[in-house]
């Protein structure tokens, strides 16, 4: 997709317009238009090694316990500019922007759809190389199951290095095998500058399924017919949890996967499931309706049915029955989807795979220097208590993953914070922020 970008290249009058052509990345090709025009802090752009340009903040900030440094923007959209000519440009830069607006770059990102292109160029970005050989990928594809694999990986890679940008720190990369068929490629930072654990994890199993896993599924209405007992099947995906150390910067989690399983005369059931959700520890309401409303857009491109539905999903499905409260403020949430047909699923499921960077971390921009007590870290710990409550009881993926043979339990269990504390009969005093949260999750609201 070929853009024109205009940067300002130093503090002079002088301005130079480069015609810009954006390689592929997981969040499509960014509006660098609308980027430039937005972003009243952008001062120069730096040519990195490994052909990427990094746009750079012409100051640093003031940081707090909770701060890495300087914050440069340039990873959430790599590209690589071919100088093809230069004009005169003048006022592009817009000043009096809020959080959101200075991380626009992000929202614009998932504006442009990418067609799929060359496999093993795209591995290039990757955190690691993908689970199935590449050679293979590029025999099959064309395949559903190839294409989905490209998606998760990019979405790791892509989020993965925002999450490194405002943290400083770097992601552990492991990859594992499983012996019954498949692996996967876990990336984790643990007691980071933001974030006290993030994890990334992207999976690839396939083999027959357990009576156990069968059960799971038909007791959501799958009929699944095996040939001689046995069910071969696919299951791929790409997981987050992001438990961040201020208790001002919400745990955001995400979920984006695909299953096929083969039946006794060879016909293949598919479906895809996943959604993104938001749990913060105090409500914000700017941040709510943020968050839900860069998710609503990217339903709304698919289907006017599709946010209003699946937010009501999401607040179902992250209900702590035993608690009698959600586990946060929601998102959205889908499973078992199969309609209108594969191909538009795909395309939904990679619209939202594509938020996942622009709905959280203008979020986590905003907060990074927000000061907390004492007590209100006390209030993060008893909130992750219950996140680790649903985690364990009725979370599907860990289920699924705990009832699979040669699974990887490091990795099932990555969503589970650092520290977490249970407090016997606790309840927050009435009129406090704490209960001002504790009702919200007692009752779901719409926040846009």
């Amino acid at each position: 997709m070929t853009s024109i970008a205009l940067c300002t290249i130093n503090n002079s009058a002088r301005s130079i317009a480069r015609v810009c052509q954006a390689s592929r990345s997981a969040h499509g090709t960014a509006d660098f238009h609308s980027f430039v025009s937005h972003y009243s802090t952008l001062r120069k752009c730096a040519f990195l090694p490994g052909g990427k340009w990094s746009f750079i903040r012409a100051g640093t900030r003031q940081m707090s316990q909770a701060s890495p440094g300087r914050i440069s923007l340039g990873r959430y959209g790599k590209g690589v500019f071919l100088a093809a000519g230069a004009a005169a440009v003048t006022g592009v830069l817009a000043a009096g922007v809020s959080h959101f607006q200075r991380a626009e770059m992000a929202t614009k990102i998932s504006r442009v759809e990418e067609e799929e292109g060359d496999v093993r160029e795209r591995c290039k970005s990757f955190m690691s190389p993908p689970v199935t050989d590449i050679k293979v990928l590029e025999q099959r594809k064309d395949e559903m199951s190839t294409r989905m694999e490209m998606l998760i990986m990019e979405t790791q890679a892509a989020f993965c290095r925002a999450l490194e940008e405002v943290d400083g720190g770097t992601f552990k990369v492991d990859r594992w095998s499983r012996k019954e068929g498949g692996g996967g490629i876990s990336c984790v930072m643990q007691d980071g500058k933001v974030f006290e654990k993030a994890g990334v994890n992207v999976s690839v199993v396939f083999g027959n399924l357990t009576e156990e896993a069968a059960k799971q599924m038909r007791s959501r209405g799958k009929v699944l017919k095996g040939k001689d007992g046995k069910l071969p099947f696919c299951a791929m995906g790409v997981s987050s949890v992001i438990h961040p150390k201020n208790p001002h910067i919400p745990t955001v989690h995400f979920n984006y996967r695909y299953f096929e399983i083969e039946e006794a005369d060879g016909t293949k059931q598919w479906w895809f499931g996943g959604g993104t959700d938001l749990t913060p520890v105090y409500i914000d309401l700017e941040d709510a309706a943020h968050f839900h409303k860069t998710l609503k857009k990217a339903c709304d491109k698919h289907h006017p049915k599709y946010y209003p539905d699946f937010k009501k999903w999401c607040d179902n499905y992250f209900y702590i029955r035993h608690r009698g409260e959600t586990r946060g403020i929601g998102g959205i949430f889908f499973d078992d989807l199969d309609s209108p047909n594969q191909e538009e699923v795909f395309n939904f499921v990679k619209s939202c795979a594509k938020t996942v960077v622009p709905c959280y971390l203008p979020i986590v921009y905003k907060h990074l220097n927000d000061s907390f007590s004492p007590e209100e870290k006390d209030w993060q710990q008893v909130r992750r208590g219950r996140y680790v409550e649903f985690n364990l009881v009725y979370d599907r993926g860990v289920k699924f993953g705990l009832a699979t043979p040669g699974s990887r339990i490091e990795s099932i269990l990555m969503s589970l914070p650092l520290t977490a504390r249970w407090e016997y009969m606790h309840e927050p005093t009435k009129g406090t922020k704490e209960a001002e949260m504790l009702e919200v999750l007692r009752n779901p609201k719409e926040w846009i």
